[in-house]
């Protein structure tokens, strides 16, 4: 059970959009909750768009954790931290992290509840534990919290924006400035429901980046979330023009658009990419539970790696690769 009170700041605000920022919870799960009567306004089920006004009361009762159907599965799992509370897992690329359509084995869940006995279950009956997820073909640093009082106090930081995390990305072409902070809106693409797109209608998004090394057809990225969004740095790169390298969903057959000097490293580079490039290299948070300051890296896997190496190496031969700091 939790309560809120609405500020001066909130006034005008879908009850729905705000209440979800401030619980971390995703807006279709406010929606089924309001659906459920567990959301009261005032003392009154209201409607998941009504418009809120300055000291409304909202008290927000979650349901109990439902049991977990996935099931226990020995698989290889990279435990960078664990101690009583939590562990922080370097995921594999092309690994799912929790159970759902079309892949309700092999995911990340499967192989924690294997390797914890008692996962936390405040995040729902197919993602206990999680706290934050990565892209199936991303691969870098996630938290995961093994009971319910850590799952809840990395949920605040997290939602306090309090949670560092970096990402290493290559982007096509070149960005107009670094660093760059993008501002922009994301939901649900209304022309096709597997992708998201920045518009209007969606949840606040920011990111930020810098450029860590310039090559004759792309960027070598270090971005940062502010928020957590689908898709976020995926969408907010096309956004911008500079989609990820080996991204399908976001920026497929970019490299024939390119033209000149750089059209053949353009080519060879999306030959030699085996998946999107992307991963979550830097992972920074307080231990809810013990207050120390935790930092954890993760180098570039070897599958990008070699795609990095060869870059560097061609691009020395036709211009010079230009390495800017990378920021702490």
């Amino acid at each position: 059970m939790r309560d809120f009170v609405v500020p001066d700041t909130a006034e005008g605000l879908r009850l729905d959009v705000w209440l979800s920022e401030q619980a971390g919870l995703s807006r279709s799960r406010i929606a089924r909750l309001v659906a459920d009567g567990q959301v009261l306004w005032n003392g009154e089920v209201p409607r998941k768009a009504e418009p809120l006004s300055p000291g409304d009361r909202i008290r927000l009762e979650e349901p109990p954790p439902e049991p977990v159907a996935a099931e226990p599965e020995d698989l290889p799992l990279h435990i960078v931290w664990e101690d009583a509370h939590l562990l922080v897992v370097d995921k594999a690329p092309g690994m799912v992290v929790h159970p759902a359509p079309g892949h309700g084995s092999g995911t990340l869940v499967n192989a924690l509840l294997h390797h914890v006995r008692d996962l936390s279950g405040i995040g729902g009956r197919l993602r206990p534990g999680i706290v934050h997820r990565l892209d199936r073909d991303t691969s870098g640093l996630l938290v995961v919290a093994k009971d319910d009082p850590t799952h809840q106090g990395l949920s605040d930081l997290l939602r306090r924006r309090e949670i560092r995390r970096l990402y290493l990305a290559l982007s096509w072409g070149h960005v107009d400035r670094s660093p760059r902070r993008i501002d922009a809106p994301i939901g649900r693409d209304p022309s096709n429901r597997l992708r998201m797109a920045v518009h209007a209608d969606g949840r606040r998004a920011v990111t930020h980046l810098r450029v860590r090394e310039s090559w004759p057809a792309a960027e070598l990225l270090q971005v940062g979330l502010e928020t957590g969004r689908t898709h976020q740095i995926r969408v907010h790169l096309a956004h911008i023009g500079h989609p990820v390298v080996g991204d399908e969903l976001y920026g497929a057959g970019w490299e024939r658009g390119m033209g000149g000097t750089i059209r053949e490293f353009a080519r060879e580079l999306a030959r030699k990419i085996p998946r999107q490039f992307l991963h979550a290299h830097r992972l920074a948070f307080r231990h809810p539970v013990t207050g120390e300051d935790m930092r954890f890296d993760s180098p570039l896997p070897p599958d990008l790696a070699a795609v990095a190496a060869w870059a560097r190496g061609r691009s020395a031969g036709e211009a010079s690769s230009i390495s800017t700091p990378g920021g702490p």
